[in-house]
C-alpha cells in the first residue's frame, strides 16, 4: 500500500504562484511515476502532470510554461510548482501513485490517490 498526503494548496490572485506538495509513505518502492490531477466542478479530472523515477516529465499543454513537477526520491515528496496563475486553474488538486511502468497523465492508470487540496485563483 501507498500512501498520498497533498498540502500546499490555498487562495491566491492573478498571475500569482503556489507549490503543491506531496508526501509518499508506504511501500514507495513500488512507485514508478507520480502525477497531479485536478478536477474542477462540473468538469472532469484532467492530468496536470507526471514525472517517472528517472525524472522524465510530461505536462499538459494547457499548463505548460507555468507548471513544474519536480520530485525529491529521497524524501519521497513530488512538487507542483505553479506560476502565473489563472481563474481556470482553480480545481481540487490531487497527487496520485503509479505502480507500473510507462509514464502518462491518464489517470486510471494510477493506483493510488491522496484526498486533494483545494487551489483557488481570484480574478
Amino acid at each position: 500500500q501507498v500512501r498520498l498526503v497533498e498540502f500546499g494548496g490555498g487562495s491566491v490572485q492573478y498571475g500569482g504562484s503556489l507549490r503543491l506538495s506531496c508526501e509518499a509513505s508506504g511501500h514507495t518502492d513500488h512507485i514508478y511515476n507520480m502525477g497531479w490531477f485536478r478536477q474542477a466542478p462540473g468538469k472532469p479530472r484532467e492530468g496536470v502532470a507526471a514525472i517517472d523515477s528517472y525524472g522524465s516529465t510530461s505536462e499538459a499543454q494547457l499548463v505548460e510554461g507555468r507548471f513544474t513537477i519536480s520530485q525529491d526520491k529521497a524524501k519521497n515528496m513530488v512538487y507542483l510548482q505553479m506560476n502565473n496563475l489563472k481563474p481556470e486553474d482553480t480545481a481540487m488538486y490531487y497527487c496520485a501513485a503509479k505502480t507500473t511502468f510507462g509514464l502518462t497523465r491518464l489517470d486510471v492508470l494510477y493506483n493510488y490517490w491522496g484526498q486533494g487540496t483545494q487551489v483557488t485563483v481570484s480574478s
